[in-house]
């Protein structure tokens, strides 16, 4: 966990949806140190309320609730919704339907800053031996990977139509660790991810800007050329895990397709249970 800053607090309500998924839990006890109150809410239970915080139960498909959440919230950071790969019905549910409540609470209720957590499953599809800049078209690996581009894609609307900023996160893999080759190259540390979302809610102007996230790496497959104006400078690295990673994992085959795409295992992953 980062210092707390040192300047004054950005903001009076901060929201945080899905503080009870894993990235969610891991964010909920660095983001206070960023706000005055903050709102944490989740589908189900978050257990205890701690010192400065709210805490509401919500569902991203129920437009009451979403506008009951976002009231009075300075900025979001979206953390919510379907994170695997999974049959339609509830992606449908909480990652598009979800996303528009989600948007049309902020325009209504007057929020004007969303950290969105995308993926980089919207570019699933480039292949491993490509790098992929963050202007190039989304080539999704599956359901999940094709609601996040949508969910881009109606933060530009809104940014365009009613000038809602948002930073679209393309998160590469966030553990304590690398677990396998794929993620020397993916690897988001914890402390890396609370850089991310930090400069995102406090660049001066995003517009809607895309950026992946991932920490700074030796091997990456993406640039963040036009994403520098955020701010994001990565401090940790998932070369120091090389060496255990490689004896775990010595060989690579080169005809498996989670080989050679980058979405990994999502390229193979059934969408239909």
């Amino acid at each position: 966990m980062l210092n707390p800053p040192a300047s004054p607090l950005q903001f009076p309500r901060l929201l945080l949806t899905g503080a009870g998924g894993n990235l969610g839990k891991e964010l909920r006890p660095r983001l206070k140190s960023y706000c005055d109150v903050l709102r944490v809410s989740h589908r189900s239970d978050l257990g205890a309320t701690a010192p400065g915080e709210e805490v509401m139960l919500a569902s991203l498909e129920n437009k009451e609730q979403m506008m009951a959440l976002m009231k009075g919230v300075d900025a979001v950071v979206h953390m919510g919704g379907v994170s695997t790969e999974q049959p339609w019905d509830p992606i449908l549910a909480s990652n598009i339907v979800g996303m528009v409540n989600l948007y049309e609470a902020a325009r209504l209720q007057g929020t004007k800053r969303i950290v969105f957590a995308s993926s980089n499953h919207v570019t699933g599809f480039y292949r491993q031996d490509e790098v992929v800049n963050t202007k190039m078209p989304p080539k999704p690996d599956g359901f999940y990977g094709l609601s996040k581009a949508f969910g881009e894609d109606l933060a530009e609307l809104y940014w365009a139509r009613w000038g809602i900023e948002t930073v679209s996160l393309r998160i590469g893999s966030s553990y304590a660790e690398p677990k396998d080759r794929r993620m020397l190259a993916t690897w988001l540390s914890f402390d890396d991810l609370e850089r991310l979302v930090v400069a995102a809610l406090t660049a001066p102007i995003v517009g809607h800007t895309i950026i992946y996230g991932m920490s700074d790496n030796q091997t990456t497959w993406w640039d963040n050329t036009h994403a520098k104006h955020i701010g994001y400078r990565p401090s940790d690295s998932s070369d120091v895990f090389r060496n255990a990673v490689e004896a775990r994992q010595p060989h690579i085959d080169g005809h498996d397709k989670a080989a050679i795409y980058q979405g990994g295992a999502f390229v193979k992953a059934s969408p239909h249970g």
